[in-house]
């Protein structure tokens, strides 16, 4: 609601693409909705009261949905103005600028998304290739090449398509979380900051970027920043991104905070009992009592 409370007369939700629409919902009773198995791309979600459709404006919010990670995003209603028509936000990123993609390479982007989804990733690389050599500014296509490289380890070669498409659009969230996890896992921690702070800057409520921003910031020792960037990450991502508690308690060892971390690794156990670092987070308990 206009004054941050949660809304709790259902609200239609509706997942666009510039060809129409993909998928509806309605809100639950905390205003609360989802959409799964959303392939990679950019989409608009448009939110309109099932109710009393006169009090609040029809809400646009761009979001692009990367391969593998699940996004998050807050909306605000605004309601309207006497006398005034709902505004429609009008901007459209290059990335929406649909119309300008030709066919073939929507065809072969397409193909690529259907091959990662089938975990083929070889020949997705090979799909997006193709549909770079017909439209070379493609950025949707530039990101899952740069993405599908990371996933496969050829960080080298992933740096080069996600660097084109940050200069074909600087504020584009994608490439700039794809290009800080490389320079994280390159050890290029400073770098890492600088580019992951413009993701933050477009995306402030993905866990993924504050994540990253945690394992730049440690890196750079950076202490203060890791722990709100992994307690960032853990609050906005709840169990799918349990391994910042993790991190947390990495830190708070590395600082000397045992109780910190003993309550860090004790959270993780408790969101997550068989998460795939609940191992970890027993062993280093034993060896903290």
């Amino acid at each position: 609601m206009p004054d941050g409370s949660r809304i709790a007369e259902p609200m239609k939700v509706t997942l666009k693409v510039l060809r129409g629409d993909q998928a509806s919902t309605y809100t639950d009773q905390q205003g609360r909705f989802e959409f799964l198995h959303v392939a990679a791309g950019d989409y608009t979600i448009e939110v309109e009261a099932d109710r009393d459709r006169d009090r609040f404006e029809i809400l646009d919010e761009k979001i692009t949905v990367r391969t593998n990670t699940p996004n998050f995003v807050t909306l605000s209603l605004k309601e309207k103005r006497t006398g005034q028509k709902s505004v429609r936000d009008k901007t459209v990123s290059v990335a929406m600028l649909d119309q300008k993609i030709p066919s073939a390479a929507k065809r072969e982007f397409d193909n690529a998304t259907r091959l990662s989804q089938q975990g083929n990733l070889q020949e997705s690389i090979a799909a997006l290739q193709r549909a770079l050599a017909i439209y070379p500014d493609y950025l949707m296509a530039l990101n899952d090449l740069g993405a599908q490289l990371i996933e496969l380890g050829r960080l080298d070669e992933a740096l080069a398509p996600l660097r084109r498409a940050i200069k074909i659009d600087p504020s584009s969230f994608n490439p700039q979380l794809n290009l800080g996890i490389i320079l994280v896992r390159k050890k290029d921690f400073d770098a890492a900051l600088a580019g992951l702070d413009k993701a933050l800057s477009a995306e402030p409520s993905s866990p993924a970027a504050h994540l990253y921003a945690g394992l730049a910031a440690a890196g750079a020792k950076d202490n203060q920043r890791a722990e709100r960037e992994f307690k960032s990450a853990s609050d906005l991502g709840g169990r799918n991104f349990s391994v910042a508690l993790i991190y947390l308690g990495q830190l708070y060892l590395k600082l000397g905070e045992k109780q910190k971390a003993i309550d860090s690794l004790q959270r993780y156990l408790k969101d997550d009992p068989d998460g795939p670092n609940a191992a970890l987070a027993k062993n280093m308990l034993a060896g903290l009592n």
